[in-house]
């Protein structure tokens, strides 16, 4: 029988977002679905104990596998051609997410720590039936100067045309693939093309993870899925908390348009600092943040702020000067 489960990427500077983010899994998803947590660093103190009081809740335990990540990381960012052109440092724990591809799930769904879970896996699980890779985000709409790979270099190299690369654009806050599907041989055939064939150049973003998990997909040539392009449209819905609007029922968001229900809300664009002040009762102006609070204090309601202050000046300036070890998963 396969092994169905769900992974996510943490540490304690997202624990907030962690708690609840596993509060929404067991109230919209299933309260016995096995959750693994990948660590971001070691910077897991918090994490630890979270975990320990969760009988459904683990802690990944295959070093080898995040070592063999950040091997391959380093390595292929390092043939980048702005690996010499600019400081600005992305972080190997961003691509711990990628080990999800060696643990012990058979089938499994990743979803971002800034992310509430809104309804049950069914729909995703039964698409990896036909596929090995499923989304349900809008990166393909995005255009081609902020996309995800270069599709103009790209389509000058007569591999693959633009309206084959585009509707294999996704992001890498959730996503539902297969075990064992990026192994030592085939990871070594796209470190091949990447490095010997320079293919490192349709990646646009030094350091980014998603930028590579996009090349990665497209070029394994694997079937993929993006629920924003089902025929279905109850299938399309939005997803982040930043830009699309959604009504609360019963504590589940639903596209404010047809209230469709949504896979999950995904906090992109607020910071972890933001989310430990909004724990501690300050209004941190983060859209659904009443929806935040509800899972976050779940299980624990009475310690739920009841009311928000607003934060001073000063508090405001303290929160934006973080040391940048504290934004590593901002």
């Amino acid at each position: 029988m396969e092994k169905l489960g769900i992974y996510t990427l943490a540490n304690d500077v997202v624990f907030d977002q962690l708690v609840a983010l596993l509060n929404s899994i067991e109230k919209n998803v299933s309260p016995d679905i096995p959750i693994c947590v990948i660590p971001f660093d070691d910077n897991l103190d918090n994490v630890k104990r979270e975990i320990e009081q969760r009988d459904n809740v683990s802690l990944f335990d295959n070093p080898e596998s995040i070592k063999r990540w950040e091997t391959f990381a380093t390595e292929i960012w390092s043939k980048h051609p702005k690996a010499n052109q600019t400081k600005q440092f992305w972080g190997k724990g961003h691509h711990h997410r990628f080990a999800a591809f060696d643990g012990d799930f058979d089938k499994f769904v990743f979803y971002d720590a800034d992310s509430l879970a809104m309804q049950p896996l069914d729909k995703i699980f039964d698409k990896l039936n036909d596929y090995d890779f499923v989304f349900d985000d809008w990166e393909h709409r995005k255009p081609i100067e902020t996309s995800a790979l270069n599709i103009s270099l790209i389509e000058k190299t007569g591999i693959f045309k633009e309206e084959q690369v585009r509707p294999k654009l996704h992001c890498s806050s959730l996503f539902g693939s297969k075990k064992g599907i990026f192994n030592e041989e085939e990871l070594g055939k796209l470190r091949k093309r990447l490095i010997n064939d320079n293919e490192i150049t349709w990646i646009p973003r030094w350091w980014d993870d998603a930028f590579l998990f996009n090349y990665l997909t497209l070029r394994c040539d694997r079937p993929l899925y993006n629920f924003t392009l089902s025929e279905n449209p109850q299938d399309r819905t939005g997803n982040c908390a930043d830009a699309d609007p959604f009504i609360n029922v019963d504590n589940v968001l639903c596209n404010k348009q047809g209230l469709k229900p949504i896979h999950r809300i995904h906090y992109m664009n607020y910071s972890s600092a933001d989310f430990a002040s909004l724990t501690k009762g300050y209004d941190v102006n983060i859209r659904y943040q009443e929806e935040f609070l509800y899972y976050r204090f779940l299980k624990n309601p009475e310690q739920k702020p009841k009311e928000l202050k607003k934060r001073s000046i000063f508090h405001k300036l303290k929160s934006k000067i973080k040391p940048i070890k504290n934004k590593l998963l901002d």
